[in-house]
């Protein structure tokens, strides 16, 4: 992990076409201000950790109507 010191309006930049700007500091509160192009998601890793979490729900439950389906058939076959 690369660890920076910036002041306020001081700007970070990630390859090409990504900037990263310190807008304020506020205690231990930082805002960041980031330009970056519009196919580039931008989420914070909480909300990131949620959807993936939830995306995994969704592949369970869209998984179990098959995998029910295959106990059904090996048990006929076994019956």
């Amino acid at each position: 992990m690369l660890v920076l010191s910036r002041k306020v309006d001081e700007i970070l930049r990630i390859g090409e076409d990504i900037e990263i700007t310190v807008v304020s500091i506020s205690g231990d509160t930082v805002r960041l201000g980031i330009q970056a192009p519009k196919n580039v998601k931008i989420l914070r890793a909480e909300v990131y950790s949620e959807i993936q979490r939830q995306n995994l729900a969704a592949s369970v439950r869209s998984a179990i109507p098959d995998v029910l389906e295959a106990i059904v058939k090996k048990q006929q076959k076994q019956g």
